[in-house]
């Protein structure tokens, strides 16, 4: 779909919400085309009025160049022309431009960083060796770090069962031709590592790869769908390419094989405490390797003595759209639960939304090489907050081209692995 109308349905999405009368569209748009039998099952799964029409407008987005117009079309069908006129105004709407300032790129010169003649940059990305001596020194023992916690057990998640959780690590490598996304050379690697730290840490792991967008949903539903209730926790790993999507919780979006995306809010709202209820009360962790966007970042100069590492020149590719907010309200919904819907959820993201994220052929990712180095070191002492700081740390620390992971925090307690 061209950009000029998703923006304009993202800019009426408010409006649409709030007037949408979506029963009347299921038939038409399954007649048209636009959505198989099964998805529109999952759309009116949403739950209220209002949430299937912001998810079917989410969706409509993916759905090719032909959609916007069907879906004019079809509203118009079904007596809901106003709001046909709504989204065509829109689309004649110019784009507002983006208010960064001036803003311009800084090359980084720190001590110890590598030139190359005449300026050009390394055909691919080196990542440095530590020496021994600059090896971070062991961890405190795990009854050091759980020590500082003892007072306060009832803001410690408790891991006791074994094993502690379902770990589901979805690898997407190799991408359709009509999908103009590259092979994620390296991303092998990270997942290696990745199942063999998470089968430590005691988590029954599965692993899925090279999945189009639909298998990919149904991969995760039907882990959402799992009995958990003799389990303590959850974890999603999710490698894959990546782009900007509009959203109203979690920014991004996790493209399948077949070049279509997922809202990284939609993975993360099948296992919401209404969505998935024996794991209501329960950490769900969610880790995102992915660009979220196009943008590379070069950085600002500090003081440090810290050494610069090569530029990348791998091929890194994302097929972003520049997030617009929509205009006009939200919906809010009016239920009232003991516990928050959203709440024991942490999504880890390998990188800024908007921007890319590294990958090295031979190394993998540097946020998976960095996740995994620091869950090996402190996994046993700290609590995961703390070690995503660590992540973050080292993460940023790389390349000419600057990265620096996040994430979005909702648990109520601090959450420590389980050693064995």
């Amino acid at each position: 779909m061209e950009e000029a109308r998703r923006r304009a349905l993202r800019r009426g999405r408010a409006r649409l919400v709030a007037a949408l009368r979506v029963e009347p569209l299921w038939a038409r748009l399954e007649e048209r085309g636009l959505f198989t039998r099964p998805m529109l099952e999952e759309l009116q799964s949403a739950g209220s009025r209002a949430d299937q029409a912001r998810e079917l407008l989410i969706d409509l987005e993916t759905r090719g160049k032909g959609a916007f117009p069907i879906f004019i079309s079809i509203l118009r069908e079904t007596g809901q022309g106003d709001l046909a006129d709504v989204l065509l105004e829109e689309c004649e709407c110019p784009p507002v431009p983006p208010q960064l300032g001036d803003l311009r790129p800084v090359e980084l010169d720190l001590p110890g960083a590598k030139h190359h003649k005449n300026g050009n940059l390394p055909e691919r990305l080196s990542i440095p060796v530590q020496a021994e001596s600059e090896k971070p020194q062991p961890p405190p023992t795990a009854a050091q770090g759980l020590a500082v916690d003892r007072r306060n057990r009832d803001l410690v998640y408790e891991l006791k069962a074994d094993p502690c959780g379902h770990c589901l690590i979805l690898n997407n490598v190799n991408f359709s031709r009509d999908s103009d996304l590259s092979t994620r050379a390296g991303s092998e690697v990270d997942c290696e590592k990745l199942e063999k730290r998470f089968r430590a840490l005691r988590f029954n792991v599965l692993t899925r790869r090279d999945l189009k967008a639909q298998e990919m949903v149904a991969e995760l539903q039907t882990l959402a769908r799992r009995d958990h209730s003799a389990l303590d926790c959850c974890v999603v790993v999710v490698l894959s390419h990546g782009c900007q999507t509009s959203h109203i919780q979690f920014p991004g979006g996790i493209y399948g094989t077949d070049g279509k995306p997922i809202p990284i809010e939609k993975i993360v709202n099948y296992f919401n405490g209404s969505n998935c209820p024996s794991l209501r009360g329960k950490p769900k962790l969610f880790f995102i390797q992915a660009c979220i966007g196009e943008q590379r970042d070069r950085g600002f100069v500090v003081d440090c003595d810290s050494p610069g590492d090569e530029t990348p020149g791998g091929s890194l590719e994302s097929d972003a759209t520049p997030f617009q907010t929509p205009l006009g309200r939200v919906d809010e919904p009016d239920a009232v639960a003991s516990l928050p819907t959203p709440s024991d959820i942490l999504v880890s993201y390998s990188t800024f939304p908007g921007f890319v994220s590294w990958r090295e052929a031979s190394s993998g990712s540097w946020y998976v090489e960095a996740l995994d180095s620091v869950l090996e070191q402190y996994a046993c002492s700290e609590d995961l907050l703390n070690m995503l700081l660590r992540v973050a740390n080292a993460v940023s620390a790389k390349g000419t081209y600057k990265q620096i992971p996040g994430c979005f925090n909702f648990l109520r307690k601090k959450f420590f692995f389980a050693c064995t």
